[in-house]
Order: C-alpha cells, then sequence, then structure tokens
C-alpha cells in the first residue's frame, strides 16, 4: 500500500459518511441546530483547539515534524476564529478529535490525521459555504483556505507515512485509524440529529 492507495480505501469505505459530513446537515449538527455565523465559527474554533492540544501531546513522537507543524497550524486556526467571538471559551472536543486521543503510536496517529483531515475539509467547504451565503466572502475565503491547508497537511502525514510503514500490518493500521476517525465523526453527526428531531439520512 501506499499513501494514495490509502486515502482511495478510506473514502472507498466511508463514502457514505464523508458525503453526509459534508452536508449543510453536518454543520446543522456541529452548531446543535443554532446555525449563526458565532455558532459556525464557535464549532470550528473548538475543533482546532482540541486538535491543536492533542496534537501537541504526540510531538516527542513526530516523524518529519508532522505532528508539530500540525499543532502549530490549528491552534493559528483556533486563535484566529476565536478573535472573531466574544469571550469565547472551547466547549467539548469533538468526536473526531477523541477518536484521536486514543491513537497510541505514531502510526496511527498519522492514519488517524489523514482520516481527521477528511472530516475536517469537508466540514471547512461547509463553513465556506455557510459566510457565502450569509453575505461574507472574507470569512468563506477563510475556510477555502483552511481547506487548503487540510489537502497540505494529509499530504504530509501521507509523506511520513511512507517513511514510518516498515509493511503492510503498518498500512492497515493507519488505514484503520483513518477510518475509526471518520466513524467517529459520523456516529457523532448521526445521534447529534436525531436529539435534535432531525432525519440524519438524506444528504441535503
Amino acid at each position: 500500500m501506499n499513501g494514495s492507495e490509502l486515502v482511495e480505501a478510506v473514502r472507498e469505505a466511508t463514502k457514505t459518511e464523508l458525503s453526509r459530513l459534508g452536508s449543510s446537515k453536518s454543520l446543522y449538527a456541529d452548531t446543535e441546530g443554532e446555525m449563526e455565523p458565532d455558532a459556525v465559527r464557535a464549532a470550528a474554533a473548538d475543533n482546532a483547539h482540541h486538535a491543536a492540544e492533542t496534537v501537541a501531546g504526540w510531538t516527542d513522537d513526530d516523524v518529519d515534524g508532522v505532528f508539530a507543524a500540525a499543532s502549530e497550524g490549528e491552534r493559528a486556526r483556533a486563535e484566529e476564529l476565536a478573535d472573531k467571538l466574544d469571550d469565547y471559551e472551547p466547549g467539548s472536543p469533538p468526536a473526531a478529535v477523541d477518536a484521536l486521543q486514543d491513537l497510541t503510536t505514531p502510526v496511527e496517529r498519522l492514519g488517524g490525521l489523514v482520516g481527521w483531515t477528511l472530516v475536517t475539509e469537508e466540514k471547512a467547504s461547509q463553513c465556506s459555504g455557510f459566510f457565502t451565503g450569509q453575505a461574507d466572502p472574507q470569512t468563506a475565503s477563510l475556510f477555502r483556505g483552511y481547506g487548503g491547508d487540510y489537502e497540505d497537511l494529509r499530504a504530509d502525514a501521507l509523506d511520513a507515512l511512507a517513511n514510518a510503514c516498515g509493511d503492510e500490518t503498518d498500512w492497515d493500521s493507519a488505514q484503520a485509524a483513518a477510518t475509526d476517525v471518520v466513524e467517529a465523526a459520523y456516529d457523532e453527526y448521526f445521534e447529534t440529529l436525531e436529539e435534535l428531531g432531525v432525519n440524519p439520512k438524506p444528504v441535503c
């Protein structure tokens, strides 16, 4: 296996999950039905903040500097979003970050980052579309740029995996970790929408 094959396998295994995580209902779930600009920013800031804190704890086992760069990037994004909010305090970590916290080896963590970027890139695209609809092109462009950042991070994680994986068992571990992160995000999406009285299944 190589990096391209890993991403293809994860995308294929979680096709439905990623499609729904990239829908407007995903944003509705992340904001618990609020769908207001500050709620959207706060949800994205929570994700970035907790991802930064989690990945910062991995830097002793860093591979090619990926964990340090990821932590720094997410911390900067969290601060950038929080600066637009009054009295922002981070909320609970999203399930995708909780799933990252369960990973223990460098290979699993790199794979988990790949899965996390797949999820977060979808969410960034939804946020960009939301702010376009709010006639706020500056914030829409900000989130569009975040999507590019997640593509770059995923590419770096895949390059690091090529160096860290000694055999197919390692690649399988990375793939499993990536898939677990996507599925954790989807389970949270599904459960939250059900709690809000919304049918999670149709994509819109």
